[in-house]
């Protein structure tokens, strides 16, 4: 054959694959100590004339194997005197002079090159990236604006970004964490717009993180939050590039990680998370309207089956008496406490929530509504739970999803259970308690160090104009005070 090709890395039996490499000589030795018992490595050598030999080493599973043969084989079975780096028609080759680096070079997808007569290796980028086509949302799903969301592959995804904000203050700093996944990370901001002290948190929280396995987005989160054991997503993801780039012009900072179609964004507050990005597609009344109806819904979530168990267990004088008999008449036959009652039918809501998001999406969604008819109806029937029990659990659950970020719906979830309880024991001053805890609470929290319950805590009312409701895209002229961006204003008429 042309070329003589060499036993694969898994057919290299006389390397013993668990004694450690003691030399760190970047030669080919330590290299096929690399890769032993790696059935997709490949070495090929070739006598290309007789002052030259060269060795390939790449990962056969990484490479793009067209790009191989035009690139680098047929190249080299037409080469001249001329050095090998000057006739390889590639733009991605460096030289590689240290073992490490050359092993993280050959993990990416490059290829090792050596010239034997030259004795030097070279790095060539010939990685073959897995990508989907770009597909619509299919977690924050919109009627109007674009449709385009993110993959898989980080380079797509930052260039969905740069077409929508074609900048060269846009800028692009990668990382890699993860010393077994090796995830790359790429902070992106506004030079110029956004505050310098949040990108120096992020370097530096970013730079911090020391774990071995990253495979999404949720898990670099987690090292970056000011707040481990808090319950309120203190990052928010998403996987529209719009919704990216609206934070960006707002002076936040968006960190995209490869092999996950969904990006962070931060510094967030609370309120950030009632946003949905069709807010500012609709009419700012309709707009306005359905940020409200988000609002008044996750209030309704969180008292409605809380209201339930402080009235029926501390409260019976509070219901006219003609509602009375009737609820008095549909518990007069169960054998639980309201709040056991409650709490079996909520165990109940979250099974099968849980169980349709686990299953096949037609599936899923005809045992979520035969689950919830059924067994419902049974639970009446068979004296476990109140048809108003059933009317509220119903309510509750349905405005608890209304809420566009699917983590602040887990943490209202998480919250109906802790007010639930304190309602059973304290009545209505239980409920109190609750939301002056949870408000405590969120006062104290914070994401990248900015406050978290702003513009209410510390209040900035010129952020109003764009938080219980949307107001006229004219009207909201400056950025959010809260991240004290270097561009305050939005337009060129200030007033």
């Amino acid at each position: 054959m042309f070329w003589k090709k060499r036993k694969s890395g898994s057919d290299r039996k006389q390397n013993d694959p668990n004694k450690e490499v003691e030399n760190t000589t970047l030669t080919l030795d330590t290299l096929k100590n690399i890769v032993v018992n790696m059935d997709d490595a490949e070495i090929i050598e070739r006598q290309i004339n007789p002052d030259h030999k060269v060795t390939l080493l790449y990962i056969r599973t990484l490479i793009n194997q067209e790009r191989l043969n035009d690139e680098i084989i047929e190249p080299l079975i037409h080469h001249s005197p001329a050095p090998i780096h000057e006739c390889i028609n590639v733009c991605k080759a460096s030289k590689v002079n240290d073992l490490d680096e050359a092993q993280r070079q050959l993990m990416e997808g490059a290829i090792l090159l050596r010239d034997r007569s030259e004795d030097q290796w070279l790095a060539i980028k010939l990685e073959n990236p897995l990508s989907r086509s770009i597909e619509s949302s299919e977690t924050e799903t919109i009627l109007f604006g674009p449709k385009d969301s993110f993959s898989e592959q980080i380079e797509q995804n930052v260039t969905l970004i740069r077409r929508r904000l074609p900048l060269t203050k846009l800028k692009t700093e990668k990382f890699t964490v993860g010393s077994l996944t090796r995830t790359p990370i790429v902070l992106m901001y506004i030079e110029g717009l956004t505050n310098p002290e949040l990108i120096t948190i992020a370097k530096s929280k970013i730079l911090t993180i020391d774990y071995d396995l990253f495979l999404d987005s949720s898990q670099v989160a987690a090292f970056m939050e000011d707040h481990v054991h808090s319950i309120f997503p203190q990052f928010q993801q998403t996987d529209r590039p719009d919704s990216c780039v609206y934070a960006l012009g707002a002076g936040k900072l968006t960190i995209l990680v490869g092999n996950t179609p969904f990006a962070l964004i931060a510094p967030i507050t609370f309120f950030d998370l009632f946003i949905s990005p069709d807010d500012y597609i609709h009419r700012w009344l309709i707009g306005s309207f359905l940020r409200g109806v988000r609002f008044v819904s996750f209030f309704l979530s969180l008292t409605m089956i809380p209201l339930y168990v402080a009235i029926n267990t501390h409260h019976y004088q509070m219901f006219p008496l003609q509602v009375l008999f009737v609820l008095l008449e549909s518990r007069s036959k169960l054998p639980f406490t309201p709040f056991w009652e409650a709490f079996l039918m909520l165990i109940i809501i979250e099974i099968i929530i849980e169980a349709s998001l686990r299953m096949p999406t037609k599936t899923g969604q005809t045992l979520g509504v035969i689950g919830g008819i059924v067994i419902g109806q049974a639970s009446v029937e068979a004296g476990f739970a109140s048809k108003v029990l059933i009317v509220t659990v119903g309510i509750s659950t349905i405005a608890s999803f209304l809420v566009p970020n699917y983590l602040m719906v887990k943490a209202n979830r998480l919250l109906l259970f802790a007010f639930m309880l304190l309602s059973s024991i304290l009545g209505i001053f239980g409920m109190a308690l609750g939301f002056i805890i949870v408000l405590v609470h969120l006062n104290g929290l914070t994401s990248l160090k900015q406050p978290y319950f702003a513009p209410i805590a510390p209040l900035h009312m010129s952020d109003w104009k764009d938080l219980f409701i949307r107001a006229p895209l004219q009207w909201i002229k400056t950025r959010p005070v809260s991240l004290y961006p270097l561009q305050k204003w939005r337009s060129s008429r200030r007033r």
